[in-house]
C-alpha cells in the first residue's frame, strides 16, 4: 500500500506532483491547516504531513496522528511544530534549512542599496509630486568597508556579492579560520575592529545567548560615525532603542531592518525615523525561494517514506530503525562529547578528529560523526542539526577525520573527540556503560569516570590539598546540591581536574567565590541536553 501524505498549507503544484511521481498518495488541501478541528479529524489517515507556517502541530493534533511518521516544514522555522511532542510520538520533524540562503542574502544587499541611496524616502517624495533632488544625497558602495557579523551560509553569500560590488569586506566570526577567510577574499577581524572600521555593518548570525544584543548600546558607541546598519537575520541582535538614539544623534547615518525584536512589529523605536528602511520579514519572500523549499520538502518526505533516508531532521540522527535500538545511547554520548568541547572552545576550529574504539567502531559512524559535530556547533548555532552540521562545518573550512580501531583498553568501546584550533588541541573521551548511560572517561588525557548531567561544573587546578573542600563549601554556601563529584589528575602534584554534576546551574556568585580562592586555573559551567 502506498504511503499517504497530506499537504495542509500552500505548496506549489510542482511540489505536489513530486509526491505523485514518486508513487505516493497525496491529498492537497492548502487551507486545511487553518482549521485545526477539521485537521484533527483527518490527520490519522496520513503517514506524512507537509506544511509551511499556517498549520500548527500541537500535542493535541499529534495524539490524533495515529499513523504519522514524518512532518516536513517547507522553510527553516519550526516554531509551529511541537518537536518534543513529535519526538515522544516517534514522528520525525524535517525542515529545509538551505532553500532561502540566496534570497535572504540578496535582500540584505538590496537593503544596503536602499539605505545608501535613501530610495524608499525618495520614492515616497516623488510619488507625492515633489522633486527634492538635492534632499536625497546618497553614498556609493564602491570602496566602502562592509563589516559582516557572521560569515556562514548567508553571510558568506553576502561577502561574495559585496566583493563583486568592489567593497572591502571584513568579517567577524569566531568559527571563521584564517585560511577559509583568505579563500573567501575577506579579512577576518575581531568585533571591536569591525565596529571601528566598517562603513556598513550587516548581521548574519542566529539569535543565541552569545549573539543577543551583539550590537548593544556599548558596541554601537564603538562604531564609526556615519555607519549604516543592516539586519536581515534575527530580531534581538541589535538594541533597537539604543540604535534609535544613535540615528537621531547622527552617529549612525542609516539603518535597514527586515527583522525586529517583537514580530509582527506594530510599533518600534526605529519606525518613522529618517533614513531607516523597514520591511516585514521578507528575507525568504521570493518566488524562487518558496519554490525551492517546497520542492525540497517534497523530496525529503518522499525519500523517508519510500527508502527510510532521513534528511535535515531536527529530532533524530540519520540511522535506520534497527540501528537506533543499539546506537541510541552512543548517539547521545557523541553529542555530549561534542557539546563539552563546543562549550569549552571559543577559537576558530580547524579540525575535528574522532576516534572510535571497539564496539563503537562497528556502528554507523556517519551518524555518530554528525552527532559529535552538531554537539560542538549547537551552542553557537541552535539551528544546526545532525544532518546540516557537517555541511556547515565544511563551509567553514573545518576538516573532519575519523579513525577506527579494535578494542584497545578496559572498555568494550569508547569515543574520543579532539578539536584542533590555531592555538591548541582539546580532547575528551567517553563510553556507554551497561546501564545505557553515557560517561565521560577522559579529559585532557586525565582519566575520570563521570556521569553526564544537565548542569555541570568543570574546574582545573594544580593538584594541591583543599580543592574538594573549596568546591563543596562553595556549593553548599550557594544552595547548589552536588549529585556527583569526579576528580582526576595527571600525576601527584600535577594538573588536576574536577567535574561536578549538580542539580541546578552554578550561579555566577559561586563561580566568583571559587575564583577568589586562587586555587583554580579554570572554572567553567556546562549545560547538556540529557532528555
Amino acid at each position: 500500500m502506498a504511503p499517504k501524505v497530506l499537504v495542509s498549507d500552500k505548496l506549489s503544484e510542482t511540489a505536489v506532483q513530486i509526491f505523485r511521481d514518486r508513487g505516493i498518495d497525496v491529498d492537497f488541501m492548502p487551507d486545511l491547516g487553518k482549521d485545526k478541528d477539521k485537521l484533527a479529524e483527518v490527520i490519522g489517515q496520513y503517514d506524512g504531513l507537509a506544511i509551511r507556517s499556517a498549520t500548527k502541530v500541537t500535542p493535541t493534533l499529534l495524539e490524533k496522528a495515529e499513523n504519522l511518521k514524518v512532518i516536513g516544514r517547507a522553510g527553516i522555522g519550526t516554531d509551529n511544530v511541537d518537536k518534543e511532542a513529535a519526538s515522544k510520538k516517534g514522528v520525525i520533524v524535517m525542515n529545509t534549512p538551505f532553500g532561502n540562503m540566496i534570497t535572504t542574502a540578496e535582500h540584505a544587499i538590496a537593503m544596503m542599496f536602499a539605505v545608501a541611496r535613501q530610495i524608499p524616502e525618495a520614492s515616497t517624495s516623488t510619488h507625492a509630486g515633489k522633486w527634492e533632488k538635492s534632499k536625497f544625497m546618497g553614498i556609493e558602495l564602491t570602496n566602502k568597508t562592509l563589516g559582516v557579523i557572521g560569515a556562514g551560509n548567508i553571510g558568506g553569500i553576502v561577502c561574495e556579492r559585496a566583493l563583486g560590488l568592489k567593497m572591502k569586506v571584513i568579517a567577524y566570526d569566531p568559527y571563521l579560520g584564517e585560511e577559509k577567510a583568505a579563500k573567501m577574499g575577506v579579512e577576518k577581524v575581531e568585533l571591536d575592529e569591525l565596529l571601528s572600521r566598517a562603513d556598513f555593518i550587516t548581521l548574519h548570525v542566529p539569535l543565541t545567548d552569545q549573539t543577543r544584543n551583539i550590537l548593544s548600546r556599548e558596541n554601537l558607541a564603538k562604531t564609526k560615525k556615519g555607519v549604516r546598519i543592516v539586519n536581515c537575520a534575527r530580531g534581538g541582535l541589535v538594541d533597537e532603542d539604543a540604535l534609535s538614539e544613535a540615528l537621531q544623534s547622527g552617529h549612525v547615518a542609516g539603518a535597514a531592518f527586515d527583522v525586529f525584536s517583537e514580530e509582527p512589529a506594530k510599533e518600534n523605536a526605529l519606525f518613522n525615523l529618517p533614513n531607516v528602511v523597514c520591511t516585514p520579514h521578507l528575507g525568504a519572500a521570493t518566488t524562487e525561494a518558496q519554490e525551492n523549499v517546497a520542492l525540497q520538502v517534497a523530496e525529503q518526505i518522499s525519500n523517508y517514506l519510500l527508502t527510510g533516508a532521513v534528511e535535515n531532521a531536527l529530532n533524530m540522527p540519520s540511522v535506520t530503525a534497527e540501528e537506533a535500538k543499539i546506537m541510541g545511547p552512543w548517539i547521545k554520548l557523541a553529542g555530549h562529547l561534542g557539546s563539552f568541547i563546543g562549550q569549552m572552545t571559543d577559537e576558530p576550529i580547524k579540525a575535528i578528529n574522532i576516534l572510535y574504539d571497539g564496539v563503537a567502531s562497528e556502528m554507523n559512524l556517519a551518524a555518530l560523526n554528525c552527532s559529535v559535530v552538531a554537539g560542538i556547533m549547537k551552542k553557537f548555532n541552535p539551528e544546526v542539526n545532525m544532518v546540516s552540521a557537517p555541511v556547515v562545518a565544511k563551509e567553514r573550512g573545518i576538516q573532519i577525520s575519523t579513525t577506527n580501531q579494535d578494542k584497545s583498553g578496559a572498555f568494550e568501546g569508547y569515543i574520543k573527540v579532539t578539536v584542533v584550533t590555531e592555538k591548541r588541541e582539546r580532547s575528551i573521551g567517553g563510553t556507554v556503560f551497561s546501564d545505557g548511560k553515557p560517561r565521560f572517561i577522559q579529559i585532557k588525557g586525565i582519566n575520570i569516570e563521570a556521569e553526564v548531567g544537565a548542569h555541570m561544573l568543570y574546574t582545573t587546578n594544580e593538584d594541591v590539598p583543599g580543592i574538594i573542600g573549596a568546591l563543596g563549601q562553595t556549593m553548599g554556601d550557594n544552595d547548589v546540591n552536588i549529585a556527583n563529584f569526579t576528580l582526576g589528575r595527571s600525576e601527584a602534584g600535577g594538573e588536576a581536574i574536577a567535574l561536578l554534576y549538580v542539580d541546578e546551574p552554578v550561579p555566577a556568585e559561586a563561580r566568583a567565590k571559587l575564583a577568589e580562592t586562587g586555587l583554580f586555573t579554570q572554572i567553567k559551567p556546562l549545560e547538556f541536553d540529557v532528555a
